[in-house]
């Protein structure tokens, strides 16, 4: 079953460049640039091993003396994702490339007669916990993508995401098209932290920070704003988070984080669209950006991203949106696709 129809509008946007190009800029990880709500702030209580990330984060921001009330307001913008690479040694849970397991007598994903290529899949046993990802605590997710269709289509076809649960007969399945098939390596994970774009930097220069400042548009000016008024031991926080979830070797993939904002941004338009549509205001067309922007702002709460991945094309670049309850539901056919230009 195809991916759901999403029609994007195209605006600028750092989710475009890829995690190892973003680093740690402190703009976050292909982060969709919009805050958490408190509801989110579990998001950081998950275990990897039994580590409670929410109380690390807090005991180590006591100890540099930042009050309590500002470590829960930081908090409730920093989300966790889970970095893939591979070469690092670690335990595989999961493989780019190659030949997936499919469940047997299962059709190969396709668009029509066009198979889909095998990108990469994750064993989710294997993943590391991150209490509020409601990730499916076992079986395996895989991911397919036709980029260069896909970059080009808004019907979703050209994606899919497949959910095999534990204890399915599966086979190895070779792609209807061999020259499809990418080199297979395993991939293991590591924990990363995640803040919205309109944090700005944490580097010293002030120019820089001028020049980020620059880049955002007048609401996220504001919550900039607000958010250094709120939080004066911002730079420190954000400081100790990048050192408690480097993601050491930056990661090439991510699990979960921030969702696309162009995914966001086009869900925000659709609603607007739809609620004049059944006979809501109208918005006039000179505070239509504004209105979208704040809509936005608010579904991100809803959103999340399930996939961010480079593709064999070194021009592209993949990801998968999907909100926080049709996950819970492992409905992942419910995922919505963006592939983008790398930059």
């Amino acid at each position: 079953m195809p991916s759901p129809t999403l029609h994007l509008t195209s605006r600028p946007s750092d989710t475009s460049r890829s995690a190892t190009e973003l680093g740690r800029s402190g703009r976050g990880f292909l982060g969709a640039g919009l805050p958490v709500p408190a509801a989110s702030m579990s998001a950081l209580s998950g275990t990897m091993g039994d580590m409670d990330h929410q109380g690390r984060f807090r005991r180590a921001a006591l100890e540099l003396g930042i009050p309590d009330d500002e470590i829960g307001a930081f908090s409730r913008h920093l989300r966790l994702s889970i970095g893939l690479s591979g070469g690092s040694g670690g335990v595989p849970v999961g493989q780019f490339g190659g030949s997936p397991r499919l469940p047997v007598g299962m059709d190969w994903p396709s668009a029509g007669n066009s198979p889909l290529p095998f990108v990469f899949s994750v064993e989710c046993g294997a993943l590391p916990g991150v209490d509020g990802f409601d990730l499916p605590a076992d079986g395996s997710l895989l991911f397919f993508l036709d980029h260069e269709k896909d970059h080009l289509d808004d019907t979703g076809a050209y994606a899919r995401v497949v959910y095999v649960q534990d204890g399915t007969a599966t086979a190895v399945t070779e792609s209807p098209r061999p020259e499809l098939t990418g080199k297979q390596y395993d991939v293991s994970a590591t924990l990363l932290a995640e803040l919205p774009p309109w944090f700005g930097t944490d580097e010293d220069d002030d120019d820089d920070e001028d020049e980020d400042r620059d880049d955002l548009s007048p609401f996220q000016q504001q919550l900039a704003r607000d958010l250094e008024r709120d939080i004066p031991h911002l730079d420190e926080l954000r400081a100790l988070a990048y050192d408690l979830w480097p993601g050491e070797g930056l990661a090439g993939a991510c699990i979960g984080g921030y969702a696309d904002e162009e995914v966001v941004t086009s869900v925000a338009e659709q609603t607007l669209a739809g609620l004049e549509k059944a006979g809501g205001p109208v918005i006039p067309m000179a505070m239509w950006d504004s209105h979208v922007e704040k809509e936005a702002h608010r579904l991100t709460s809803e959103w999340m991203s399930l996939a961010r991945f480079p593709v064999a094309d070194a021009y592209y670049y993949g990801s998968f949106a999907i909100r926080h309850d049709d996950l819970a539901d492992a409905r992942v056919d419910k995922a919505l696709p963006v592939t983008r230009f790398s930059e």
